[in-house]
């Protein structure tokens, strides 16, 4: 199996690249140093291929799915550009009963956000199980670390570790103060809420890692249900996968002021959720590897299920060419 990682030296396209370069079922075609100015070899490169990951930025990621004729190639996106587009399959697969085989049988699949990913996973099963009204005023917030920012920022944090020109970087720094962030399109699209949820993004001085924190005020539910329904429902719901874990609320119980660390699902495809507080006002936690779950990781999710492998092929223990 033939596959280009096109952008393998930004953030995602290196993880992905690392990944793959384990599996023993993978060749990994790539461009020569002194062939990457020739705009004819990046198009052979992407027609011979059998997967491409595109690993580039919103627009690059458009004009180059323009570059594909191939129709035997199967292209996964990592950027926003193609997330809520109706001809492309949003990648992940935990969204539904039936997302896995929509991803199976497509052509061109998204990867979500990260941010995205852990608030689907937290509050899409509550929407569909009919537990959180589309029309509820659903507020969150996510701590993640610097990487998420791309090679920019991930520079700036580390120039400032040695320096006191960028002393504020060590500190949580939040952004998307307008409300505006990108990922909330995908994040109201498969909730299926009626409204865009109020999101506070806040970038922290570590590499990698993220949580995502909704808290929800039950009288506002419909039927106002309880902590342990709540819990019971997105339980239910995730039962069996793989790559989610809903914590028991025994284990829940007398939280540590640390057991959110959000660097805990780090080097893992894997997302934990916590269902915490009480009847009357309940925490939702989602904590996944941002650059793992919520983005490289997903992607080879996705590439594995595309082409009929084991799902956890090189993301879980135990999985040949594990990783």
């Amino acid at each position: 199996m033939k596959v280009f990682v096109d952008g393998q030296y930004g953030t995602t396209g290196l993880k992905i690249h690392k990944r793959l370069s384990k599996r023993n079922d993978v060749e990994l075609l790539s461009i020569s140093a002194e062939d990457k100015k020739d705009p004819e070899m990046r198009i052979k490169v992407l027609n011979e291929a059998d997967i491409v990951f595109m690993c580039l930025p919103d627009q690059a990621a458009r004009e180059a799915v323009t570059l594909i004729k191939n129709p035997n190639t199967l292209v996964i996106d990592s950027s926003t550009a193609f997330r809520t587009h109706d001809e492309w399959t949003y990648g992940l697969p935990e969204l539904s009963v039936t997302q896995r085989v929509k991803i199976s049988s497509a052509a061109r699949v998204s990867v979500p956000g990260c941010h995205a990913t852990a608030f689907i996973l937290a509050i899409n099963p509550l929407v569909q199980m009919g537990l959180l009204p589309p029309g509820y005023p659903v507020s969150c917030q996510s701590l993640t670390g610097y990487s998420g920012g791309g090679k920019a920022l991930i520079e700036q944090h580390e120039a400032g570790r040695y320096s006191d020109v960028n002393d504020s970087l060590k500190h949580p720094q939040h952004y998307s103060l307008s409300l505006e962030h990108k990922h909330l399109p995908e994040m109201k699209k498969f909730t299926a809420l009626a409204f865009h949820p109020v999101f506070l993004p806040t970038v922290c001085n570590y590499y990698n890692g993220m949580v995502m924190t909704i808290p929800l005020v039950t009288r506002l539910l419909t039927n106002q249900p309880s902590l342990q329904e709540i819990h019971a429902a997105l339980t239910d719901y995730y039962q069996g996968e793989t790559f989610v874990k809903v914590f028991p609320l025994d284990d829940t119980k007398g939280i540590s002021p640390y057991a959110l660390d959000p660097t805990l699902c780090n080097g893992t495809n894997c997302s934990e959720i916590f269902v915490l507080g009480n009847d009357d006002q309940v925490l939702i936690a989602c904590r996944l590897d941002n650059l793992g779950k919520g983005s490289s990781g997903a992607a080879i999710q996705c590439m594995n299920i595309m082409l009929g492998l084991d799902e956890g092929l090189g993301l879980i223990e135990g999985s040949a060419n594990k990783v």
